[in-house]
């Protein structure tokens, strides 16, 4: 896994397990075996820096990958950074009524301001993030408002590029896994979390395959 600078910041690198966690998902799992080849040398990759990760993610709540992608273009123009590194104290800068003239919504709008007051005040313990469990970092991402499980899960994946986490309240992926395992078939978060199974200890490398296998477009945060 890729080592955290002392701003929180993940180098831009594939994590060291994708090609064992092929591997594995293309011997265990039929799906997985087809998937997998589709997309060549493509991986993952973390982008940014903590804070700024948690920020698109608040941004892309709830919309369209294409909605979110245009409402974060112009909320970095107006906060004045760059779209890898936002500085909290940039942001802090800014009224909600600033935030909303970006395309945000006013709940969004003050859930980056608080985001950028808990990363200001030190309140999250961003050096210590790779030593500790998902769920305790889960834990204390959702201790700050407007970020849900999902969004600390999305966290988890794409900055500390953690290999079995299973985002079971992403429609994405259960449609996914409706498309590739059960003819388009509904499906509830017991069966998911079934199929998830066969996929561990490596769920989030195949959560990232169902991804692509709706839009071939890498997912980013």
């Amino acid at each position: 896994m890729a080592r955290t600078d002392t701003s929180g910041a993940v180098p831009e690198v594939t994590p060291a397990f994708w090609d064992d966690a092929c591997r594995h998902l293309t011997k265990r799992d039929r799906v997985m075996r087809k998937l997998i080849p589709q997309f060549g040398e493509a991986r993952l990759q973390s982008k940014g820096d903590a804070f700024t990760t948690l920020a698109r993610s608040i941004v892309g709540q709830q919309i369209s990958v294409k909605a979110a992608q245009s409402v974060w273009e112009r909320f970095v123009l107006v906060v004045g950074g760059a779209s890898s590194r936002l500085a909290p104290t940039a942001v802090m800068k800014l009224s909600v009524e600033a935030l909303r003239g970006a395309g945000l919504s006013g709940r969004k709008a003050e859930y980056l301001l608080d985001l950028a007051r808990h990363f200001d005040a030190g309140s999250v313990h961003v050096r210590q993030w790779q030593q500790m469990e998902d769920q305790t970092i889960i834990d204390e991402l959702v201790a700050i408002r407007g970020i849900g499980r999902w969004t600390a899960e999305m966290f988890l994946i794409f900055h500390l590029m953690r290999p079995d986490v299973m985002p079971l309240d992403d429609i994405g992926l259960i449609k996914g896994i409706s498309q590739n395992y059960f003819s388009g078939e509904p499906v509830s978060r017991a069966e998911a979390r079934e199929v998830g199974d066969a996929w561990a200890p490596y769920r989030s490398v195949a959560t990232w395959y169902i991804w692509r296998s709706l839009d071939p477009l890498p997912v980013d945060y």
